[in-house]
């Protein structure tokens, strides 16, 4: 990849337009948060904003989990803390974009990184792009989409009581499934990918919490740096 790093309106809009597909689908699976927000006693106006200021879907689903009276705040803010570690894992492989941005180009990407744009914006990486704004353009598409759908899904989350009945709870799924279709590049990533999900399941029997989300992801990213130094 070359030295020069741009960050551009072109990039965004190239990462708004390649991001939309994906957007569909977050905006499935923002239905079905809304639904169980709302569900669980939290208003459309109380909704919406914790879509627009959190924008973390899984840490968001995860919140909505330990919802209850009285409010266990510590709880679940210590749990999204643990669930949202990957980004930093997430900024550290986009740092041959990042250390050549502007401070305010480069938080302001990382506050619309979610792992449906960061995992385009890789692809993009890998295909030797050098326009950073793709990751801002990218996840500016999942963001509107997040929000709209969450809202829509707190209006008529009275309809629908079982989301799993219809299927939407496999939405959430079925995406990071396309999007690892999407990042397999060979037999390669084999070994990194099957090292990650067996510690992800291991943790997930062995840990309370979501601490398997952390170290399953590092457990690939150091197979996938040993195995390339190996080579």
């Amino acid at each position: 990849m070359s030295d020069r790093v741009t960050f551009d309106r072109t990039g965004a809009l190239t990462g708004f337009h390649a991001c939309l597909p994906i957007a569909m689908g977050v905006a499935t699976y923002g239905l079905v948060f809304g639904m169980l927000a709302r569900q669980a006693g939290l208003s459309v106006l109380e909704i919406g904003l914790m879509s627009a200021l959190v924008f973390a879907g899984s840490a968001q689903f995860v919140a909505i989990e330990l919802w209850q009276t009285p409010l266990p705040s510590l709880t679940i803010i210590l749990t999204t803390l643990v669930v949202n570690l990957r980004h930093i894992l997430m900024g550290a492989a986009l740092r041959p974009w990042f250390s050549k941005l502007k401070p305010a180009e480069t938080y302001g990407s990382a506050f619309f990184m979610t792992d449906e744009n960061w995992a385009l914006t890789m692809g993009e990486l890998a295909d030797g792009s050098t326009n950073a704004a793709f990751l801002l353009g990218s996840g500016i598409a999942v963001f509107l989409a997040w929000i709209s759908s969450t809202v829509i899904g707190a209006a008529v989350g009275g309809l629908i009581t079982d989301v799993a009945r219809y299927g939407l709870d496999f939405a959430f799924t079925a995406v990071f499934i396309t999007l690892l279709v999407g990042l397999w590049d060979g037999r390669s990533d084999l070994v990194p990918w099957m090292s990650a999900a067996l510690v992800a399941v291991v943790a997930s029997q062995v840990l309370s919490g979501s601490w398997y989300i952390l170290l399953g992801g590092l457990a690939g990213s150091v197979v996938a740096v040993v195995s390339s130094n190996g080579d």
